[in-house]
């Protein structure tokens, strides 16, 4: 089966798009941060 043009348009997908993988992948790197900061805290210079 072959969609037309008019058909693809209306196709809603369930892909993950980059902004919503960047925001995850960026609360992953503060969580980490957090528990780091907790288990090693270090003293400003």
């Amino acid at each position: 089966m072959v969609l037309k043009k008019e058909e693809l348009n209306e196709v809603i997908g369930g892909g993950i798009s980059l902004s919503i993988l960047g925001i995850i992948g960026a609360i992953g790197v503060f969580i980490a941060g957090v528990v780091d900061g907790f288990l090693r805290p270090l003293r400003c210079n």
